[in-house]
């Protein structure tokens, strides 16, 4: 399968022949992903890594839930899903809807694909399923939760550090006092609140789900919260967890590397993904192995959802991105072409 330069090649050909390059090119190996696995594809994929952290829709939110729904409409969810996660993370109680709401479409049967980065809420989702592939290149990270961009067991820490050194020296208080009155009333309890809920939720699922038929289930899912969850020992929640720390804390990881037309599949599609990010306005895109996708646009607050017939994207922000051949990111895939004989990417 195609390396990156040959993604990007390939994508080059068709827009020089008129077709609508970055769409055909991605769903093609979304679906020959499917093809080889014989389950169901979904990719949630967000643009975070291309735009302005001040960009609408990068992160986990109850929009999604719609796009998702549109995914999975008309799939046969006996075959299980394949969920192929990039994303910074997002809102907790979105993550919690999303995963229950998966869950009851395909009975529990999910596997996470993480090509390179699932962080945060992404990291729960990923605690929910069965098991979770990784590769060499990819990352999961913390799971303790942020309240305003501030790491809430951060804060309960800062408390007790101001309480611990009042005690000590009562000449600290003033120091003190300016420190603390940043929180507003009740922020200490909401912290506390929301990391009870994140790890508490993680641990349920990895119990019910990856871990149901261990008999140690509950220990195994405590251990894995106890290093996800815990602010001290991840140090900063922008941290990555590597394929081999996930699995010294006990995660149900399947290597990426152990099935060679998997790991060429998986990396192809992800290529596929990052030049739509790099060469169209798409800032998230959820879509499935037939085509069906809800993009959201960086330069537009709206979302466009059309699985069966054409609407073409607007014209560049150049505020956004310099301008260059709008692409058509919702046209259903071309029929079914033959595969050229392409180089196999090496690890």
């Amino acid at each position: 399968m195609p390396a990156w330069g040959s993604v990007l090649s390939e994508i080059s050909a068709k827009q020089q022949s008129g077709q609508q390059a970055v769409d055909v090119v991605r769903r093609k190996y979304l679906k020959r992903l499917h093809q080889h696995t014989e389950r169901n594809v979904i990719a949630y994929y967000s643009g975070w890594l291309f735009r302005p952290p001040s960009t609408p829709n990068l992160s986990v939110g109850d929009d999604d839930m719609n796009a998702f729904m549109a995914a999975v409409h008309q799939l046969k969810r006996e075959k299980g899903l394949d969920l192929i996660l990039h994303t910074p993370g997002g809102d907790i109680a979105a993550t919690e809807a999303l995963v229950t709401y998966l869950w009851k479409m395909f009975d529990k049967n999910i596997r996470v694909i993480v090509p390179q980065l699932s962080m945060s809420a992404g990291t729960m989702i990923a605690c929910a399923a069965k098991s979770i592939i990784l590769g060499k290149q990819s990352s999961l990270g913390p799971i303790d939760p942020q309240i305003g961009g501030v790491p809430a067991q951060g804060v309960l820490d800062e408390f007790q550090m101001a309480v611990e050194s009042i005690k000590r020296d009562p000449a600290s208080t003033p120091l003190w006092q300016q420190i603390v009155s940043r929180y507003h009333p009740s922020f200490l309890n909401e912290c506390a609140q929301a990391i009870n809920w994140s790890r508490t939720m993680v641990h349920g699922w990895l119990v019910e789900n990856m871990f149901n038929s261990d008999p140690a289930h509950v220990a195994t899912a405590q251990k894995i919260v106890d290093f996800l969850g815990d602010h001290s020992a991840t140090a900063a929640h922008a941290r990555h967890i590597p394929l081999s720390k996930c699995e010294e804390i006990g995660l149900k990881i399947e290597k990426l590397e152990d099935d060679k037309k998997l790991q060429d599949l998986v990396l192809t599609v992800h290529h596929a993904y990052m030049h739509t990010f790099s060469m169209s306005p798409a800032s998230k895109i959820v879509e499935n192995h037939n085509g069906v996708a809800t993009v959201h646009m960086a330069s537009m607050p709206q979302i466009f959802h059309a699985p069966h017939n054409q609407m073409p994207m607007q014209a560049f922000d150049p505020r956004v991105l310099p301008p260059v051949q709008p692409v058509d990111s919702l046209k259903p895939p071309a029929e079914a072409e033959a595969a050229p004989a392409e180089k196999a990417e090496s690890d």
